[in-house]
């Protein structure tokens, strides 16, 4: 089943139950899903991989947004944003945990022979490779540098 398929059964359930939150989440992602569609070309279909980076990106613009919120003390703005990121990461794979991601970083950094901060090219190449969809490049970036410097 696609994401879009699984994003209008979602829809109807979060009408039936008139879940506002929900709601809005999934407008959200439907119309970011049909933009990718049209910009792919005459009725372009998203492969797997890219509907995860698409997920991935709404979540991240959301993240951005609460922090923006949160700092301007907007509550009821960072709720609605918070809401959004709960329903959107459903559809995200599982995310990995910080000690299961150092020790992929840090196997990653072995394999590609890595010793110094001047060689984060080489690891966040081959980490956003493997790790597609697992974890946020920004949590792998900083991780890397964080080993690196060691």
């Amino acid at each position: 089943m696609s994401l879009e398929q699984k994003i209008m059964g979602e829809l109807k359930t979060a009408m039936l139950a008139k879940n506002e939150a929900a709601l809005r989440s999934l407008r959200a992602v439907k119309a970011a899903i049909l933009l990718a569609k049209t910009s792919e070309g005459a009725g372009g279909e998203l492969k797997e991989e890219d509907e995860t980076k698409l997920l991935q990106k709404l979540v991240k613009q959301r993240k951005d947004s609460l922090e923006i919120f949160e700092q301007q003390n907007r509550a009821d703005l960072a709720k609605k944003e918070r809401e959004e990121i709960e329903v959107i990461e459903k559809f995200l794979p599982k995310q990995l945990s910080a000690e299961e991601l150092k020790e992929i970083v840090s196997k990653i950094i072995t394999e590609v022979g890595a010793s110094s901060p001047a060689d984060m090219g080489k690891v966040m190449g081959a980490a956003t490779k493997q790790l597609a969809g697992k974890a946020d490049g920004k949590t792998i970036s900083s991780l890397a540098k964080e080993l690196l410097a060691k």
